[in-house]
């Protein structure tokens, strides 16, 4: 029987086009292009086959845990303190995730088309909107989630098809002019991306079914075009100098859209892309965070308990001088979410080995009963001889 509130797994890659998509969209391009310049794109690729063996973990976590609720399963194997330890850790780093979200968000608002309005009070409708979402159900969250999408993948196709007539893809040649250790260095940033996927085993009691490997696949190739298509967009625009000084390549891309002589100026198309996609990652982040506290759907529990630290840990970051941000937005906190789930992925998998709690004390208990039954007979039978010994 399915249980309300369950999900398809058309609606998780949904989901995972939105939340993921905006990150290997806009935030990962720009270090890439710095460190990589035009074989950015062999960077791409190398990450995405570099994360296919990575898959069969997930795969191997959620089939050991039987797709239950990853809290339940922690407990069974490790105890509650241990799991509570792990658990705190992920969602203070889910916290930090959706606070550099928000800064990177509102610091481009500012600089682009609300340059005088205050960060605070756009901060503050920000929060509102996305905590009003995460403290919804499933469901909600993926009709909201495919609405929006229809439109970023119609405005996506827009720009990159009319944009056709200003793309030299000469720009893309020599291949390898800097030799092969910069596209190694590079594939760590989209790589960051991808790896995020592994959120999925956070959320897995809330699909129908359980996720094959060629759906995780299906996810992983998705995020590889849209890490790829801005990028070599960027590059055989642009050229790989001017695109590496640019600090959102795939938003400068749109001020190049233009349908004829007088139709121009779409770019603000782009900020609607920009802004769902951002609205739909920082709360469905807050939305694994409140399902791993057992705080789903529960709105007073979630603002009381969550979102003080959350507010507390994105004021910290907005403070914050905006290049030091940019820098390590773009490049330690990739590197750091990148080997964050790398080592959780590994820890996952060897807690997996273990026995569960409730079995060993069950197959100790047994051992014990046995013991004692043996004992009890043993004490029986010299009883009775020694009984027979005095009788005679």
């Amino acid at each position: 029987m399915v249980k309300i509130g369950q999900i398809g797994l058309l609606h998780v890659i949904f989901l995972i086009m939105t939340f993921i998509g905006l990150k290997n969209h806009v935030t990962i391009i720009p270090p890439v292009l710095e460190h990589v310049k035009r074989d950015g794109w062999a960077a791409v690729l190398l990450a995405t086959f570099s994360t296919f063996p990575w898959l069969f973990l997930i795969l191997f976590i959620q089939n050991k845990s039987k797709n239950q609720s990853i809290k339940t399963w922690l407990k069974s194997k490790i105890g509650k303190v241990a799991t509570n330890i792990i658990l705190y850790c992920v969602v203070l780093f889910v916290f930090i995730m959706a606070a550099f979200t928000l800064r990177e968000t509102i610091l481009w608002m500012s600089a682009t088309f609300l340059p005088y309005t205050p960060k605070l009070i756009l901060l503050a409708v920000y929060i509102i909107l996305c905590v009003s979402l995460a403290s919804t159900n499933m469901q909600t969250f993926v009709i909201v989630n495919t609405f929006v999408l229809m439109f970023v993948v119609v405005f996506g196709f827009y720009v990159a098809i009319v944009n056709i007539q200003v793309k030299d893809y000469e720009l893309i040649r020599p291949f390898f002019e800097h030799g092969f250790k910069p596209v190694l260095k590079g594939a760590v940033y989209p790589a960051s991306g991808f790896f995020e996927l592994f959120l999925l085993v956070f959320i897995q009691h809330h699909f129908k079914s359980k996720a094959k490997w060629y759906h995780l696949v299906i996810m992983l190739f998705i995020l590889m075009g849209l890490t790829m298509g801005p990028l070599v967009g960027a590059i055989v625009e642009f050229g790989p100098e001017e695109a590496a000084k640019q600090r959102y390549p795939a938003f400068e891309e749109w001020a190049l859209v233009s349908i004829g002589r007088f139709i121009e100026h779409m770019d603000f198309l782009s900020i609607y892309q920009w802004l769902t996609g951002a609205f739909i990652r920082v709360s469905f982040l807050l939305f694994i965070a409140a399902d791993i506290l057992n705080f789903t759907g529960q709105r007073k529990k979630i603002w009381n308990y969550m979102i003080p630290p959350f507010v507390f840990i994105t004021l910290f970051i907005f403070m914050i001088d905006d290049s030091f941000f940019l820098r390590i937005n773009g490049n330690e906190m990739l590197i750091a979410t990148f080997l964050f789930f790398l080592l959780l992925s590994i820890l996952f998998s060897l807690i997996a080995f273990l026995p569960d709690k409730k079995s060993k004390n069950q197959s100790d208990n047994s051992q014990n009963q046995s013991n004692s039954n043996q004992n009890n007979s043993q004490s029986e039978s010299n009883g009775s001889k020694n009984q027979s010994e005095s009788s005679e």
